[in-house]
C-alpha cells in the first residue's frame, strides 16, 4: 500500500467526458491507503451531462471516499489553515480551472482548496484535460510548471488530427505522481505520446 496513512484531496472539475476514468482513479488511491477527501467544483456539483448525472457523481464520490464532498468555498478555505492534507490533485483539470489558477483567482470550491492547500508548501498534482492546451492555455501551463509545489501528471495530444490544441493528461499515471510530488519530483517523462 504505497500510499498508506497519506492525506490526499482529490478535487474534480467539470471536463465531464474524464469523470468516468477518474473515478477509477480514485477507487484505486483508495486501495493504495490513501485517505481521500473529495472536493468538487460548481459544474460537477450542478450539470447534467451526456456523461453522467451530476447526482450520481456525487455519490460515487461519497461511496468510494466515504466523505460528502467539499462543495463550497467556506468549506474548502479550512484545508489551509488546519493542514487537512499532505497532497492535493486536481483531476481533471479544464482550462478554465488552469487558467485562473495561474492568475491568482479563487472562485471555486476547488480553486479555494488549492490556494488553502498551496500556502502549507505541500504538493499541487494537476492532471490535464483541456482542449485549448496548446491554445491560450499553453501560457498557463507554462506558468504553473515553473510554480514551487506544483506538480503535473504526464500528458499529451489526445487528438491532434481533430483537436489540435487538445491535452489531456493521462490519468492511470495519477498515484505514480503523487508519489514522486510527495517527494518534492515532477515525474518524468512529462510529455508523452498519448496513445
Amino acid at each position: 500500500m504505497r500510499l498508506a496513512g497519506l492525506k490526499i484531496g482529490f478535487a474534480l472539475t467539470g471536463s465531464h467526458c474524464t469523470l468516468n476514468e477518474i473515478v477509477g482513479v480514485m477507487k484505486q488511491l483508495v486501495d493504495e491507503g490513501a485517505d481521500l477527501t473529495p472536493i468538487i467544483s460548481f459544474s460537477v456539483e450542478t450539470m447534467d451531462t451526456r456523461f453522467g448525472k451530476a447526482k450520481d457523481w456525487i455519490s460515487q464520490c461519497k461511496e468510494i471516499t466515504q466523505k460528502d464532498p467539499i462543495h463550497t468555498i467556506p468549506q474548502a478555505e479550512p484545508i489551509g489553515p488546519q493542514k487537512k492534507l499532505d497532497c492535493l490533485v486536481i483531476a481533471p483539470c479544464t482550462g478554465n480551472t488552469l487558467a485562473k489558477l495561474a492568475n491568482g483567482i479563487t472562485d471555486t470550491p476547488v480553486l479555494m482548496a488549492a490556494k488553502a492547500h498551496l500556502r502549507n508548501q505541500k504538493p499541487l498534482v494537476i492532471a490535464i484535460s483541456t482542449n485549448d492546451g496548446l491554445g491560450l492555455n499553453a501560457k498557463n501551463i507554462g506558468t504553473l510548471i515553473i510554480t514551487k509545489n506544483i506538480f503535473f501528471v504526464p500528458f499529451g495530444q489526445d487528438n491532434p488530427r481533430q483537436k489540435a490544441n487538445s491535452l489531456v493528461a493521462h490519468m492511470n499515471k495519477i498515484p505514480d505522481t503523487v508519489i514522486e510530488a510527495i517527494q518534492g519530483k515532477q515525474i518524468q517523462p512529462l510529455l508523452v505520446d498519448y496513445h
